[in-house]
């Protein structure tokens, strides 16, 4: 059974906003009291949270879709529908948020770090908030607006101070043990730790976290082993501890081949360059691993690296080891540059910036972009002929008709507001520039191709009343 995942493919969709009500307040000799419809309620967000008491993503892993709740629609009475419940998701620190192209979108360090990853739509207005002087009685109210939707990856990166790096066995596991209280699994069989494993570290004034990292072989790098999965895990930590085993049983194995074998992994993975290096050679309580740490010492000083015999079994060594270990994470933390406080950044839009865009695409279709036009466009019932005629007035308002006037739209083209994948396309007429006066009946719009067909009767009764009308004023009595 897993029990630790650092990598995980997560599908979140926001909560849909809800929809406005259309409704007209009757009572008992007051059958049209106006509008009352309320507004729909908001749709939950989607929020990624750094909790401390969570080590893993291995919930994710078994639930990788996850969906807010849905705003609530008006009800009439002036009654708004309930906002939808923000979706909360527990993540644990170091967890970085990348898009499903690679992009970083958050960096999760530090408790109670908050990442919105999908924002909840907006409610429809209802009726009541959509009158006005000139609209006394609107027959229609806005839809909501669709929830974000989208899809993200979590890598949880360990947040340490201290990397342990070597081979299979070298005895990471056995060093952190007896340097923290952490109790690792141990065995004498390779890649024994599948998990990094993290401790604390006291060293006289100094705390520190030491994180063994498993499963580092040749071609490391490139996914052989477990290298890969948990290399990710040393690109937090400050300070770089190779373990290398003087002890080891492997004939076609020495120690400082081992540690050329891990710096090129670790070289070949990049952004590791920098970071203080120490070599701990372990397992020297044996009589064979002691003659071994002798020979190679003055070879890896020479290097200029600090050299530490230790045996995690006597406890050889480990007393100088922690506390080198806290000078050079002191140093690490006294070089990082102040945190500065949050800003906060206003930037206007320009004057000349109508917040929309007009093309025309090769096939002669105009493609029109822009946060408010594809936001009314969502939030239009088509079905309702007033409706598409606030729509028109709106975007006329806007300026979109005077945009494709300059682009060289013609009456009868065709015009799609929003992306190629979910526009909407329809044929543009430039007389629906006339304004929300020219509206008839409620619930009639006469810039629509078509009339209803309870209006068109009854057009035809009142053409066919005033013909008969006609008819008896031209009616003489006296003549025939």
């Amino acid at each position: 059974m897993t029990t630790f995942v650092d990598r995980v493919e997560l599908h979140v969709a926001a909560g849909n906003g809800g929809h406005g009500c259309a409704s007209v307040h009757r009572e008992k000799f007051k059958p049209l009291g106006g509008p009352d419809g309320g507004n729909g309620g908001r749709g939950g967000d989607v929020v990624f949270v750094v909790d401390p008491d969570v080590t893993t993503l291995l919930e994710y892993h078994h639930g990788p879709h996850r969906k807010a709740t849905n705003g609530r629609p008006g009800e009439g009475g002036h009654r708004s529908g309930q906002n939808g419940k923000d979706l909360v998701l527990s993540v644990p620190e170091g967890t970085v948020v990348l898009d499903s192209r690679g992009e970083v979108l958050a960096d999760m360090v530090g408790a109670g770090t908050t990442f919105v990853a999908g924002r909840g739509g907006r409610g429809g207005l209802g009726n009541a908030a959509l009158a006005s002087a000139r609209r006394k009685a609107p027959g229609f109210a806005l839809l909501g607006e669709p929830g974000e939707a989208r899809d993200v990856v979590l890598e949880l990166k360990t947040v340490a101070d201290v990397a342990l790096v070597g081979y299979p066995s070298a005895g990471k596991s056995s060093l952190i043990s007896v340097l923290s209280a952490a109790k690792p699994k141990i065995a004498d069989y390779p890649f024994t730790t599948l998990v990094p494993n993290l401790g604390v570290v006291t060293a006289g004034a100094s705390v520190y976290t030491i994180a063994d990292v498993p499963g580092l072989i040749p071609g490391a790098s490139e996914g052989k082993g477990l290298g890969l999965e948990f290399l990710r895990h040393v690109e937090r930590c400050s300070v770089l501890v190779h373990v290398l085993d003087c002890a080891t049983l492997e004939t076609d194995r020495d120690p400082v081949s081992d540690l050329d074998v891990i710096e090129d992994e670790l070289r070949q993975y990049g952004g590791l360059d920098d970071r203080p290096r120490l070599v701990v050679l372990n397992k020297t309580d044996i009589p064979e691993g002691k003659d071994l740490a002798d020979i190679i010492r003055p070879d890896l000083e020479e290097r200029g690296l600090p050299v530490f015999e230790v045996s995690a079994v006597s406890g050889q060594g480990l007393k100088e080891l922690s506390y080198a270990l806290a000078r050079l994470v002191d140093e690490a933390r006294a070089a990082r540059p102040a945190p500065e406080a949050t800003r906060v950044v206003i930037r206007p839009k320009a004057v000349d910036d109508t917040g929309f865009t007009v093309t025309r695409e090769e096939d002669g279709l105009f493609r029109v972009r822009g946060e408010k036009p594809e936001r009314w466009v969502r939030q239009t019932d088509f079905n309702n002929e007033e409706a598409v005629g606030y729509l028109a007035d709106r975007l006329a308002r806007l300026g979109v008709e005077d945009e494709l006037l300059k682009a060289g739209a013609r009456e009868g083209d065709g015009v799609a507001i929003g992306p190629e994948d979910n526009a909407v396309v329809f044929d543009w007429e430039p007389t629906m520039v006339t304004g929300a006066e020219m509206l008839g009946r409620r619930g009639e719009d006469h810039r629509m191709d078509t009339l209803r067909p309870a209006a068109q009767r009854r057009r035809d009764r009142e053409a066919e009343r005033d013909e008969a009308l006609r008819a008896y004023e031209d009616f003489d009595p006296f003549e025939g």
